[in-house]
């Protein structure tokens, strides 16, 4: 078992408190080298802050897209606070950089316990 550390931004308190509570199940980031090597079994280190948790990795998706995962898995295991797919949408591309991200590498699913 090896541990990768997931930092997130302060702003997003509340997204690092879903996943703890496992409201949120499944976390996501795009597809990029840096994360092509986390495995089933893998640590998932979660940071904000001064705060930080861990959740085990249980299964891995890969999706060319958002719209892709979205016809695969119900969009509130990864955003369980929000109304539609068209908001996740922006939220995505609020990330700086992950559109284009997500084009060049897919989008990568960690379903967590």
């Amino acid at each position: 078992m090896t541990s990768h550390a997931l930092r997130l931004r302060q702003t997003d308190t509340g997204i690092f408190e879903e996943v703890r509570s496992g409201l949120k199940s499944i976390e996501t980031r795009a597809g990029t080298p840096r994360h092509q090597n986390i495995k089933v079994g893998d640590e998932l280190i979660f940071v904000c802050g001064k705060n930080r948790f861990s959740k085990k990795v249980t299964k891995i998706y890969h999706w060319p897209s958002v719209d892709g995962m979205v016809k695969e898995i119900p969009f509130k295991k990864v955003m369980p606070s929000i109304s539609s797919i068209e908001e996740m949408k922006k939220i995505y591309n609020s990330y700086p950089n992950y559109t284009e991200k997500i084009k060049e590498f897919g989008l990568l699913g960690f379903v967590l316990v």
